[in-house]
């Protein structure tokens, strides 16, 4: 399966919540700009929970993604499960099923996220394409 790296940029804009979650949730606005192999923008939503135990927290995201894979158009949808247990991290974000489009369509794959020193976020992308292995 093809792997690619880069550096994207994100924006999180606090948004409102139901009535009844207030104060149990968070609720974001996300907009992203990848680079290298992936040249695309991405829109989403994030819902976030913390608990009374500090490093304890947990949140679910979807995102669309649309621009060029490896010079492929398209867009797809990417689904994000993350966990914060007392400071231990888990995060999974996979593509959606029959999520892709354009040249894109039948597109799989798992992304992580990396963020470094001064806070530079990095992405590293697993996919498959249908003819491209």
């Amino acid at each position: 399966m093809p792997q690619i790296e880069g550096p994207f940029q994100v924006k999180l804009s606090p948004q409102p919540l139901h009535a009844a979650a207030e104060g149990m949730f968070g609720r974001m606005a996300l907009d992203k700009r990848f680079e290298g192999a992936l040249q695309a923008d991405s829109r989403g939503e994030m819902l976030a929970a913390t608990t009374a135990v500090p490093g304890s927290a947990g949140y679910v995201a979807l995102e669309k993604v649309d621009g060029a894979l490896d010079g492929r158009r398209g867009s797809f949808l990417l689904l994000h499960s993350g966990l914060m247990n007392r400071g231990q991290a888990e995060l999974t974000i996979v593509v959606v099923p029959d999520s892709g489009t354009g040249e894109l369509e039948g597109l799989s794959g798992r992304m992580k996220i990396d963020i470094r020193e001064g806070g530079a976020h990095f992405y590293r992308f697993e996919y498959a394409l249908p003819g491209k292995e």
